[in-house]
């Protein structure tokens, strides 16, 4: 299968659809509206909307039933992102190689930029002309594994314990929280959402959702080791951070070579939760052996 191929096509409908969800960017306000596109449209590489659309494909489902879904999930995605690199939190200066969004707008607006896109992406889950085949019941049942996964359950909760282990001796139970809520609880949701939309049986959700669990702390897990070994110029952002912030990370506590022995066992444990499972989920096999071997 092309995964190269595959990416660039949905992503170009999910950028599509992101541009058709927003007002335009001289809308009043316009600063709001302009920063909110300013880290939407950053090059950002729409693994969560593209885990969405492929988990209904795996299902027999389409592009078409899941994409306010999709759109939400980058929308959830990039809010977090946002409040991540502020000074309060991570205090980055660049971003997907250009400077946050902070540093362009101010705090102020990045805060509510932020706070923005996470309440639209709600209001899109909500909406009348979203989701329209969608019964009532999977709509809800949608809606609170998302803001589930977004919340103190999820990522806040993730956050939160971030912060709390900088400069800390931490354990790998501290660890696992924070890379299964921080960053794997919304590529979780994304598997879900797909399957869900798909009309999912509670074989194939179980299934879906054992992948996307490794996949999920893979890519954190990866994220840790790009922060040692990337390249600042690929990843777009600067490496050597968490060492300096003390932050609780794989290798911090297990070393670089024990991460990489972890991920391959995570790719080898993700392909096998789906191994009953056809062509149509090559996607799914391929979007996990992408983030295991990504170099940014």
């Amino acid at each position: 299968m092309d995964l190269q191929g595959y990416w660039m096509n949905h992503k170009e409908k999910v950028d599509k659809a992101l541009q058709d969800c927003l007002p335009p960017e001289h809308t009043y306000p316009a600063v709001i509206f302009q920063a909110i596109r300013y880290s939407l449209f950053a090059g950002g590489k729409r693994i969560r909307p593209l885990l969405c659309i492929a988990a209904a494909e795996s299902l027999g489902g389409s592009f078409d039933q899941v994409v306010s879904a999709a759109c939400a999930l980058e929308m959830i995605h990039t809010y977090s992102l946002i409040h991540d690199d502020l000074p309060a939190l991570d205090n980055d200066d660049y971003r997907r190689g250009i400077l946050t969004n902070h540093k362009v707008f101010g705090e102020n607006v990045a805060i509510l930029a932020g706070d923005a896109l996470l309440t639209e992406a709600f209001h899109l889950l909500s909406h009348p002309d979203c989701l329209r085949e969608v019964s009532a019941e999977t709509r809800l049942a949608l809606i609170h594994h998302i803001s589930e996964a977004t919340g103190f359950y999820g990522m806040v909760g993730g956050q939160v314990m971030d912060v709390l282990s900088e400069g800390k001796e931490a354990d790998m139970d501290v660890v696992h929280y924070i890379h299964s809520r921080k960053t794997g609880a919304l590529i979780t949701a994304s598997v879900y959402s797909g399957a869900a939309l798909a009309g999912a049986s509670p074989q194939e959700m179980t299934a879906l959702l054992h992948y996307a669990a490794e996949v999920g702390l893979a890519f954190q897990i990866k994220d840790d080791i790009l922060n040692v070994e990337g390249e600042q110029e690929r990843i777009g952002k600067g490496t050597g951070t968490d060492s300096s912030r003390g932050k609780a990370t794989y290798p911090s506590l297990v070393g670089i070579e024990a991460s990489k022995r972890r991920l391959q066992e995570l790719l080898e444990e993700s392909l096998a939760a789906i191994s009953s499972f056809d062509e149509k989920a090559d996607p799914l096999r391929q979007f996990a052996r992408y983030i295991v071997e990504r170099d940014f």
